[in-house]
C-alpha cells in the first residue's frame, strides 16, 4: 500500500454476504495459530490463552436460540483488533465445552454473524472482505451518511437468521481494556428494531442482548520489552534516552517516561499547529493550581485534538457536532466521498484534465484525514489511567498507542505493532438484557420509545463498565 493515496478510487461497493460453513470449520482449525502469530509469523508473542467467565450462561442462551424462543444479539467490547479472533475462539471452543458440563445440547455451529467497519479493507486488502463474507460479517459503513444496505442485512439477519449477531457497540477498539468508551446507540436501535419486526410478522420469540467485556493481560509483565520500546520512542522523538536498564521492575519509572514522552510529543505537536495551521493554543502554563499534573496534561491533549479536529473539519466543510468519536466518524465519511468516488462514471474512462483534478482532490483528502487519524487513537486516554494503576498491562497500552502516533506521522499506514509479550484474553459474559420487556412498556408512545434507546445504551454501558471492574 503507499504512503498516501495518490490518485481517485472506485467506489467502495458493498460486500455481499455470503456465510459458507466450510469456510469457517477450516478457519476454526486455523484459529489458534491465527490468535498467536496473527502479525508476525517468526515472533514469539501473542494471545496464548483465551477464558470466559460465565460461558454457562451464553450456552444456555444459544440453546434457547436455536429452539426459536429468543432472538440474540451479543454487545462485546471492542478494546483491540484481536477482540473478533477472540470471540470466535470462545464461541467455537469454549461456549460447546461449557454446555457440554452443563448437560447442553447445542447444534453445529456455535458462531455468529458480525459487523465489521468497511475501511478494515482498504488497510488491511480485499482479501479480508473475502474471508469475513463467507464468515458471516456484514460490511458496514460508519459515519454521518447511512449505510442502508448494510444496516438492512443486519436487521434481517438479526431477525431471520440461522445464527445470532454480533455488533461492538463502542463502534471501534480504543487500545484499552479498563476503558469503556461512550457507546453508539445503533445496538440498542438494532434490539428495538428486532421486536417491531417480529411483532409484524406475529411470532413470539424475545429479544435478547448480553453484554461481554474482553480485557488482555500479559502472561509475565514485558518490562525489558517495554523499557526497549520507549527507548526507541524517546530517539524517534529527539529526547535522551532513559533507559533504566537491569531495573526492569519499578512501574513508577516507567510511568514517568511515559509522562515525560506525552508532555514532550503534546508540546511539538501545538507549535505544530500553532505554526503551520495557525491554530490559537496556548503555552504551556503552570497556572493551573487547582489540577495535578497529570490533569493538566490530559487538558493539553484534549485541547490539543480539538484543534487537530478543527483543521480536518474547516477543509471538509464540516461543523463540529457530538463527541470526538462521532466527529472522526464524519470526517473519515467526508473524507472517503472524495477519495472513492460514487459521483464519478467509471474513472478509467475520464479525460486525463478531469482526472487530474480529481487525483488531486483525493490526495489533499487523504492528507487531510490524517489530523483525525491521530485524534482517534487517543480518544480513551484519561488522566487518572496511569496513576490509579501503573500495571504493566496499563503502561503498555499507553506506550503502544504513541507507537501508532508517532507511526503515523511518518507514514499513512500503520506497521506491525511491536509485541511485546505473551497475552491472555479474558472475556466475562454478562447479564442478559430482555428489549421486548422495554419495548413493551414504550410501543404506543413515540418519545418514549427514543427515550428508551438511550436508556438501554447507557444500561450497556454501565454493565460492560461493570464487568471489567467485576
Amino acid at each position: 500500500m503507499p504512503k498516501f493515496i495518490t490518485s481517485v478510487q472506485p467506489p467502495l461497493k458493498f460486500i455481499p454476504h455470503r456465510f459458507n460453513p466450510l469456510i469457517l470449520r477450516i478457519f476454526h482449525g486455523f484459529l489458534p495459530i491465527i490468535l498467536r502469530f496473527r502479525t508476525r509469523p517468526w515472533l514469539p508473542a501473542g494471545i496464548v490463552r483465551v477464558e470466559v467467565k460465565n460461558a454457562e450462561v451464553l450456552a444456555e442462551l444459544y440453546a434457547q436460540f436455536q429452539t426459536g424462543k429468543i432472538r440474540l444479539l451479543m454487545a462485546f467490547r471492542h478494546p483491540e483488533v484481536e477482540d473478533p479472533l477472540c470471540v470466535l475462539y470462545m464461541l467455537s471452543r469454549l461456549v460447546p465445552q461449557a454446555a457440554h458440563q452443563q448437560g447442553i445440547k447445542l447444534q453445529y455451529p456455535i458462531h455468529s454473524h458480525f459487523l465489521y467497519d468497511r475501511g478494515m479493507t482498504i488497510w488491511a486488502g480485499n482479501w479480508l472482505g473475502w474471508l469475513f463474507s463467507r464468515l458471516g460479517g456484514v460490511a458496514v459503513r460508519r459515519g454521518r451518511r447511512l449505510d442502508k444496505q448494510a444496516i438492512q442485512t443486519a436487521r434481517n439477519l438479526f431477525a431471520n437468521g440461522e445464527l445470532p449477531i454480533a455488533i461492538a457497540p463502542e463502534g471501534g477498539n480504543n487500545g484499552h481494556s479498563g476503558i469503556v468508551s461512550n457507546l453508539e446507540p445503533g445496538v440498542a436501535q438494532m434490539g428495538f428494531w428486532c421486536v417491531e419486526d417480529l411483532h409484524k410478522a406475529h411470532r413470539t420469540e424475545t429479544v435478547i442482548i448480553v453484554p461481554i467485556s474482553i480485557q488482555y493481560h500479559y502472561i509475565q509483565p514485558p518490562w525489558l520489552k517495554l523499557d526497549q520500546l520507549l527507548s526507541k520512542l524517546e530517539a524517534d522523538s529527539g529526547l535522551p534516552d532513559k533507559s533504566i536498564g537491569d531495573e526492569v521492575n519499578q512501574p513508577e519509572i516507567y510511568r514517568q517516561r511515559i509522562c515525560r514522552l506525552g508532555e514532550y510529543l503534546i508540546t511539538e505537536m501545538e507549535e505544530f499547529y500553532r505554526r503551520f495551521y495557525h491554530q490559537d493554543i496556548p503555552k504551556a502554563s503552570v497556572s493551573e493550581a487547582s489540577n495535578t499534573p497529570n490533569e493538566v496534561l490530559i487538558n493539553r491533549l484534549h485541547y490539543l485534538l480539538e484543534k487537530a479536529l478543527q483543521v480536518s473539519e474547516q477543509y471538509f466543510g464540516l461543523q463540529p457536532q457530538g463527541n470526538f468519536i462521532d466527529r472522526c466518524r464524519r470526517l473519515e465519511e467526508a473524507s472517503w466521498n472524495l477519495i472513492y468516488r460514487d459521483d464519478l462514471p467509471d474513472i478509467n474512462t475520464l479525460p486525463p484534465f478531469k482526472r487530474g483534478l480529481a487525483d488531486w482532490v483525493a490526495q489533499e483528502a487523504d492528507l487531510r484525514v490524517q489530523h483525525m487519524r491521530l485524534v482517534e487513537t487517543f480518544v480513551a486516554v484519561q488522566a487518572n489511567y496511569l496513576q490509579e494503576q501503573p500495571t504493566a498491562d496499563r503502561l503498555a497500552e499507553t506506550a503502544l498507542l504513541m507507537f501508532d502516533m508517532l507511526s503515523r506521522i511518518q507514514s499513512s499506514t500503520l506497521p506491525g505493532r511491536s509485541r511485546l509479550g505473551l497475552r491472555q484474553a479474558t472475556l466475562k459474559v454478562g447479564e442478559p438484557i430482555s428489549v421486548t420487556q422495554r419495548w413493551e412498556k414504550v410501543q404506543h408512545d413515540r418519545q418514549a420509545a427514543k427515550r428508551a434507546v438511550s436508556d438501554l445504551t447507557q444500561d450497556l454501558q454501565l454493565a460492560l463498565e461493570h464487568l471489567i471492574r467485576d
